[in-house]
């Protein structure tokens, strides 16, 4: 479960289709801004050189009998299903992913609404089990919640100010777990490494490693430039037992 509640965010295709790339939905909001009508919110912010407010909307068109209408769940004249979902402040449509509205956010989250908790101080909606643990900064120790810095929550559910968060982009400082996609740098490792070979003592040398990323165990070539996990690829290892094994003696 995610440690945050996903806003539930908004793309846009030729009126008489169903929904989007954002949501699935089945009808068209009719921008108050410009009179235009677009499949959602972001479809809208991508095309024209203004923003369309979302509370504002009062007017959606259905995509089949192409009515246009107050905006409501079920199309008035056919009767076709705008959204599994929807909600009458924020005039979000889609199908059904739990979501509900917090009124302390002021937008519509995915949920289960149950598996989440609004903390005021930190003006976010947390996963439940970080309810009364998410005090200090795992980093400089401080209060979060007194600290004019804004509060950043890793993907393992870690609180942490942003400013902590963004001098260790690479690890959570609490379990190690790389906080950010490394993919492309792990592959800019696989190619120093490559090009990084050992003096010839070294060569033959296999060392245990524990992942960070995956918790995997995997005996791996020893190199100074970083350990390769076998089973997620990752260079975020540690040497697990400290013990170097000859091939040789094998």
């Amino acid at each position: 479960m995610a440690a945050t509640a996903r806003e539930d965010g908004a793309s846009g295709q030729e009126r008489g289709q169903r929904g989007c790339e954002h949501y699935d939905r089945g009808c068209l909001l009719k921008a108050p801004c410009c009179d235009k009508l677009y499949t959602c919110r972001l479809c809208h912010d991508n095309n024209e050189d203004h923003q369309l407010d979302r509370f504002k909307v009062k007017e959606v068109q259905c995509i089949n009998c192409e009515k246009i209408q107050h905006a409501q769940q079920t199309c008035e004249e056919c009767s076709t299903l705008f959204g599994e979902y929807y909600c009458d402040i924020c005039h979000l449509f889609d199908k059904d992913k739990k979501q509900y509205h917090c009124e302390n956010c002021g937008i519509c989250r995915i949920g289960p609404k149950e598996d989440f908790f609004h903390c005021l101080k930190c003006n976010l909606c947390l996963a439940m089990n970080l309810q009364g643990r998410h005090k200090n900064c795992p980093i400089c120790l401080e209060d979060i919640h007194t600290s004019r810095v804004v509060a950043h929550v890793l993907p393992c559910g870690h609180l942490l100010h942003r400013t902590c968060y963004e001098e260790m982009l690479k690890e959570c400082p609490l379990c190690m777990h790389s906080a950010l996609d490394m993919t492309r740098y792990w592959r800019q490792l696989d190619d120093e490494v490559a090009q990084t070979p050992m003096p010839s003592e070294y060569q033959n040398m296999t060392v245990d490693i524990l992942c960070n990323d995956c918790n995997g165990r995997s005996t791996v070539q020893f190199h100074i430039l970083g350990m390769k996990c076998k089973i997620c690829e990752s260079y975020n290892t540690a040497q697990a037992g400290g013990r170097r094994i000859s091939l040789d003696q094998q």
